[in-house]
């Protein structure tokens, strides 16, 4: 009879991981043992520690990874744990923080109050129907859905596995804990509900379907490699079988499961309905933690188990990259809502990234004091992150009497109004424009230089042509912020915030503009934390 041998699992390492995960369990024992009245200051602490003990610990690992002994020109840093399920590297740990600075980020926005004169965002009594007599009975007794903050937890536990996944197995379990939760809080505001449960109903249908797509592409990987682990499948690629079919076939479906979740096109048809109904703040963790989570594990999985196959990926992500940035700028100049137009930019956004995903190239290849194609993506990551936060967390403060002023038109007039509001925004436009001495412009210039000297320099001009739109459409925003006449009615005022929400804006506006002037401090630093794990 065959010894039984125990797993062995590396505890510090993995400790983000465990501490998120431990904090989400927390949570939901709060929720069962806590009156529902004494919940919320709770479970705001607890998230908040939780946040904050995983990124100290994310920073001690970065600060004690080893170079990787089978590292080829000694380029990867980090370890293969947990039976070779989970891999914590440079790329990862990097995530990893910024995974969790957005999770503060969201979790202060959670916590809002004040803008809704004592409520949070999110609906008092979710089961109710909306107009009913429980709905209303929830409102005059100021019920609150606390269960947001563990379903928070678990979507933050669920993004930090996803890219660092040794295989897909551990890579789709990842993709589930995430979405799952997620979901869910998409259906949750307080305002609007029929918009928001219609936006948590798309979200979850046209996941569901993503996810089965790639499950079924993991199936038939499997069936090419005989095994799920990112290193087996690169040996089965490098060593070539009779059935290439089998394999281009999974590669199709695994990359719609992840261009899905990133809102590529022709795969973000969800994204603007689901950044318009969800509770802002819910959009703005989501718009940035989602983006970093899934291009975290597209990276690893077209770098690591694929990158023998570049030949027969690169051109399908020309064409999606070429599509994400075309459709994405085109029409979000038709958009009349500030959500729904920051939704079709964050498809744009996303067509740049894989423009900068298509310039891989050797280490070898890299000309002195060149940033690779990872270095530019996760620089990229890091700077639309901010900026989208902090938008959509200034979109909160704009308000009338129906709540949120979120139509175009509400917005006319408001730098006279509330200069300080509008400037601010106004600036985190201009970074997504990629305009000089914000973070936008050299996350564009990473990434584009990056695809320029792999070759591929088409899909370059188009996202030069891309950015002219988008420059359009931030451009005439921002005119009618400030040169625009005030609207006869409807019109937004800035609302006071409480200094949970005022200090994620002033985070992601010195981040913003300390990215764009010193951006050389992170490029570094993305330098030292070297390839991934092959």
């Amino acid at each position: 009879m065959p010894e039984f041998t125990k797993p062995t699992l590396e505890y510090f390492e993995l400790l983000p991981l465990f501490i998120v995960f431990g904090a989400a369990c927390l949570g939901v024992l709060v929720e069962a043992f806590l009156p529902r009245e004494q919940r919320r200051l709770p479970q705001v602490l607890l998230t908040m520690v939780g946040l904050a003990a995983a990124l100290a610990a994310t920073i001690w690992i970065a600060t004690d990874l080893d170079v990787h002994a089978g590292s080829a020109n000694q380029t990867a840093r980090g370890l293969v744990g947990a039976e070779g399920s989970i891999i914590i590297d440079g790329p990862s740990v990097y995530l990893w923080g910024l995974i969790l600075i957005f999770g503060i980020l969201g979790t202060a926005l959670f916590a809002e109050r004040r803008l809704e004169g004592g409520l949070s965002s999110f609906a008092g009594q979710a089961a109710a129907l909306p107009g009913s007599e429980a709905e209303r009975l929830a409102a005059t007794k100021d019920m609150d859905h606390t269960e947001v903050y563990p379903l928070m937890l678990f979507t933050i536990g669920g993004m930090l596995l996803f890219p660092a996944s040794g295989d897909l197995l551990t890579m789709f379990v990842a993709l589930e804990v995430l979405s799952l939760p997620l979901y869910l809080l998409c259906g949750l505001a307080r305002r609007r509900r029929l918009l928001s449960h219609e936006a948590s109903l798309k979200y979850f249908l046209l996941g569901a379907f993503s996810s089965g797509f790639f499950l079924y592409g993991a199936a038939l990987v499997y069936g090419y490699a005989g095994t799920m682990t990112f290193a087996g499948i690169d040996q089965a690629v490098r060593a070539g079988t009779a059935d290439h079919t089998l394999l281009l076939a999974g590669i199709a479906l695994l990359a719609v499961g992840l261009l899905f979740k990133v809102g590529a096109a022709p795969f973000q048809a969800w994204t603007p309905d689901v950044y318009q109904g969800a509770p802002t703040a819910v959009t703005a963790f989501m718009s940035a933690g989602t983006k970093v989570a899934a291009f975290g594990a597209l990276l690893r999985l077209f770098y690591v188990a694929f990158e023998a196959e570049q030949a027969s990926w690169e051109p399908m992500l020309w064409g999606v990259a070429i599509g994400s940035l075309l459709i994405g700028a085109v029409l979000a100049v038709a958009q009349t809502d500030v959500k729904r137009m920051l939704a079709y930019s964050s498809v744009a956004h996303t067509g740049f990234l894989l423009v900068g995903v298509l310039g891989a190239q050797d280490a070898g290849e890299l000309a002195q004091g060149q940033y690779s194609s990872l270095d530019g993506v996760l620089f990229y990551l890091t700077t639309y992150g901010f900026a989208s936060v902090g938008a959509f967390a200034l979109v909160t403060l704009v308000r009338n009497a129906g709540g949120e002023a979120t139509a175009n038109s509400a917005w006319a007039g408001l730098g006279r109004r509330s200069p300080l509001v509008a400037g601010a925004f106004a600036f985190l436009l201009l970074s997504m424009a990629g305009i000089p001495l914000t973070s936008g412009f050299v996350g564009k210039w990473a990434v584009l230089t990056s695809a320029m000297s792999a070759g591929a320099w088409p899909v370059v001009l188009v996202a030069i042509g891309s950015s002219i739109i988008g420059a359009f459409v931030y451009l005439r925003h921002i005119r009618v912020m400030f040169f625009t006449g005030q609207p006869a009615d409807g019109m937004g005022n800035a609302a006071r915030a409480s200094v949970l929400t005022s200090t994620t804006i002033a985070v992601c506006l010195a981040a913003t503009l300390f990215l764009g002037v010193f951006p050389g401090l992170v490029l570094v630093l993305l330098g030292q934390t070297g390839e991934f794990i092959r």
